[in-house]
């Protein structure tokens, strides 16, 4: 079990990351989603990045350990307590710090010296779909301290919430921008900012990454 998950770590992590972010284009009952597949989900995202983190230490382990029984934790209590403010910014901020810790690990492996394979390609992904996950939970800090943080977000219940904000920094990320969902406050405009400039940043590193990579697989040969 230890040897498939560090052999297939980057393609599970990259599973367990799209299912938990879109999901909802095939689940419709939304308090199923809330009380049974989000637990679920991070259940099998805390499974899928064990593989990142063998033979990183003790520290980071026990650390991901940590932050892996939180955000498991903390969706189940979530229909008891959802209606609480507190505990709304401490899940999104556990969540922030999950997904950052786990993306910085991705983005070490990446910008280590070696070939391009199917490794670099799926931990590629996954470092910008953690990203996503990363500013997702950060954006609802602010939207559940202040509701008019931002036009056209779905209050009606965390699912709900959580999609909008899913569906605002793809589009955010990828620069596309619709404008149906719109920044309202200046804390969420400037980070609107910063998540439109990391997304390219991102990109543009990630572009020089393979190529070098590529680069120095050509002048093996």
């Amino acid at each position: 079990m230890k040897t498939f998950l560090q052999k297939r770590k980057y393609e599970l992590l990259l599973a367990a990351l799209i299912q938990h972010l879109f999901i909802g284009i095939v689940v419709e009952d939304i308090p199923f989603y809330i009380e049974v597949l989000w637990p679920l989900n991070m259940v099998f995202l805390g499974l899928a990045s064990i593989g990142v983190f063998i033979e990183k230490g003790k520290a980071k382990n026990f650390i991901k350990n940590v932050l892996t029984i939180l955000v498991i934790a903390l969706p189940v209590l979530l229909p008891f307590f959802k209606e609480i403010t507190w505990f709304m910014k401490l899940l999104n901020i556990c969540y922030v710090i999950f997904y950052f810790f786990i993306f910085l690990e991705i983005f070490k492996f990446l910008t280590k010296p070696s070939y391009i394979n199917t490794d670099i390609i799926s931990a590629s992904a996954c470092g910008l779909l953690l990203l996503l996950e990363a500013f997702v939970f950060m954006l609802q800090i602010f939207a559940y301290t202040d509701p008019n943080s931002f036009k056209g977000l779905d209050y009606s219940s965390p699912a709900h919430t959580f999609i909008d904000l899913v569906y605002f920094c793809s589009i955010t990320l990828t620069t596309i921008g619709y404008g149906d969902i719109t920044p309202n406050s200046y804390q969420t405009k400037l980070i609107t900012s910063l998540i439109g400039i990391i997304g390219q940043f991102y990109s543009v590193v990630l572009v020089g990454i393979i190529i070098s990579k590529f680069s120095s697989k050509t002048n093996t040969h």
